[in-house]
């Protein structure tokens, strides 16, 4: 009852992208079959008369009743198909939409999950490279819904034969017919049910191999990774992964799967042949005892050959609907996937003032699927429109704390509070909006320069000229032909101008400030930075984050000294905080530690001529 229930589920989906498509569907394939069975019918009609009393009139109307018939059918078809096509396009893009919506509204710490990453990946390898999940689930419903209908054309039209055999009543011949043919269909069947299970195990069987030339397949166009693949040759392991899973794959459902279909498509063909002599014989013995005209016997034949062959077609589908059920499963799988952060209701309230105050409070924290704390017991406010620098060595739960800040994560212990009040009872989209942030390893998109900034498509261009001049990168901005309609990188636009990475965490500055949120975050933002380009952005930085509340995240301590306040992490706690000057007197505490080891490479600097920080 699940595998069924799943394939509704999906067809429901399906069917809310675009309400016409099924319906057109249905339509279409009424005329695709009628267009065949009206052809044969009128054949047999002309080739009766033509045998029989060779009327000039009758014959002349009836060639013209099948080409203005056919005609008529085909301008139809051309016009349905158009339509369904074109519901076709809606319903595979808004699919799309929903599938990409859903993945943006993932819970972040789902984005690392490695079971929903993985999951991504076989819903992706099973369409592009197997043809299976939700491309050959509407196939199937497609060819079942044709051959219903050819069914019911074939046994309508059939039955003007059915009831002249009963006229002459059942004898051993239409017995010995029935009981071959269904024989026949049951073998038949049986091979095609056991050809769908083979097929599906093969695909599920190469899923997680072309999962992976998949993701290395992303290190060939990748522009980020481009540099690194040649400096270090590594198209040599990319290629060898290749090979080898690709090799893995055409083994499986290469070699072994043509082989297997060859085998069964033999002998279905076998089966089909004997049922095809079958219908000629006992069409021709009644066709010989004079029950039937001599054009009847083409019309009755096709007609029963195409019922058994619409027979077997349904069977053949509804074993790929069945074997293709678990790429549903995991298709549908992916959209069940629960947000588990809690979401508030409470809306956070708008200060002109940015009085907004943040407490941590014995707030502990592990990564999914870690057993080790990132944070243990953190406890500590954020001063409103002070200038807050975070320091420590690699690991020590900086990035960490703005994560949870920013609720990317929730706490695993203890909670956050804003003006008194836990950030998870607000409104989600609210909360995050009273943060600005520039993370350490920031994106920019390949749009134009102003849509990074405004992160939108519309703007306000003085003010996103403002931000870019705070950030530094004026001089760069000026001599931009287009200014803010400059294209970034040229994956789209030919034009598109290439940045370096200090230019780019400039942009990300001037982004971060044109939202102009009352908390401003900067996760090592100058690091990509020239000297001379940091101690700018150093000099003006009260200027630039004005009277908001600014968190500066940085290993290089001499950049910390214009911040109101500094905190020391060390192994996931807070160990120290005070000015600059309280933590550097302190020659037990890390933050002296920390400070003499920097000041001492910048004097060995110094004296050897080396101005680089």
């Amino acid at each position: 009852m699940r595998k069924v229930n799943i394939n509704i589920q999906a067809v429901k989906l399906f069917h809310s992208f675009s309400p016409k498509f099924f319906p057109l569907m249905v339509i279409k394939n009424f005329f695709n079959q009628l267009a065949p069975y009206f052809s044969i019918y009128m054949a047999a009609e002309i080739v009766n008369e033509l045998f029989g009393n060779r009327e000039v009139n009758k014959l002349i109307i009836l060639i013209l009743i099948t080409i203005g018939g056919n005609f008529f059918i085909e301008i139809l078809k051309s016009t349905i198909n158009r339509a369904y096509n074109h519901s076709n396009g809606i319903l595979n893009q808004r699919e799309s939409q929903y599938f990409h919506k859903k993945a943006l509204s993932l819970d972040y710490d789902d984005l690392e999950n490695p079971e929903v990453r993985k999951l991504r990946h076989k819903i992706d390898s099973s369409e592009t490279a197997f043809g299976r999940g939700k491309t050959y689930l509407i196939w199937d419903i497609d060819i079942i819904i044709s051959e219903i209908i050819n069914i019911c054309f074939a046994v309508y039209l059939f039955s003007e034969m059915v009831f002249v055999i009963m006229r002459e009543g059942i004898n051993a011949a239409v017995i010995m017919f029935i009981v071959g043919i269904i024989l026949l269909l049951a073998v038949n069947i049986a091979y095609i049910f056991f050809k769908e299970k083979k097929l599906a195990d093969f695909s599920h069987s190469g899923i997680d191999n072309m999962a992976v030339v998949n993701r290395v397949e992303g290190a060939i166009d990748c522009y980020n990774m481009g540099k690194d693949v040649r400096i270090y040759r590594q198209d040599k392991i990319i290629m060898w992964i290749k090979e080898v899973y690709l090799e893995s794959i055409s083994k499986l459902a290469g070699k072994k799967y043509h082989n297997l279909e060859f085998a069964l498509d033999t002998v279905k063909s076998f089966l089909g042949y004997l049922m095809q002599i079958l219908v000629y014989l006992f069409v021709c013995l009644y066709a010989m005892r004079g029950l039937f005209e001599i054009g009847s016997v083409i019309k009755y034949v096709s007609f029963m050959q195409r019922l058994i062959n619409a027979v077997i077609s349904i069977s053949g589908r509804i074993g790929s609907l069945k074997y293709n059920t678990p790429f549903i499963e995991d298709y549908m799988k992916f959209f069940d996937i629960p947000q588990k952060m809690y979401y508030g209701t409470l809306p956070v309230e708008k200060r002109d003032d940015n009085e907004y105050e943040i407490e941590f409070k014995n707030v502990s924290f592990k990564y999914p699927g870690s057993e080790n704390y990132a944070l243990k017991n953190l406890s500590m406010k954020l001063n409103v429109g002070h200038k807050l620098a975070i320091v420590g060595m690699n690991g020590s739960g900086k990035t960490t704390m703005i994560k949870l800040l920013c609720r990317l994560y929730d706490p695993t212990e203890g909670e956050i509070k804003l003006n008194g009040i836990d950030v998870k009872k607000y409104d989600y989209d609210e909360y995050m909006s009273i943060f600005s942030v520039v993370f350490q390893d920031f994106k920019l998109f390949s749009f134009t320069l102003g849509e990074n900034v405004a992160a939108g498509m519309e703007y306000d261009t003085e003010k996103a000229a403002q931000t870019l001049s705070k950030s530094g990168f004026d001089s760069r901005f000026n001599n931009m032909s287009k200014g803010l309609d400059t294209a970034l990188y040229k994956d789209f636009e030919e034009d598109g101008v290439e940045i370096s990475g200090g230019e780019a965490q400039k942009i990300a500055i001037a982004r971060a400030l044109y939202k102009d949120a009352p908390f401003i975050i900067l996760d090592e933002p100058t690091a990509a930075l020239d000297p001379i380009a940091e101690f700018e952005i150093y000099s003006k930085f009260n200027e630039i984050v004005e009277n908001k509340t600014a968190v500066y995240i940085s290993h290089r301590l001499s950049s910390c000294r214009f911040c109101d306040d500094i905190a020391v992490f060390h192994e996931g706690g807070l160990i120290q905080r005070g000015s600059h000057d309280t933590l550097a007197a302190d020659e037990n505490g890390k933050y002296y530690e920390l400070w003499t080891s920097q000041a001492q490479y910048y004097a060995q600097n110094k004296e050897t001529g080396n101005t680089q920080k």
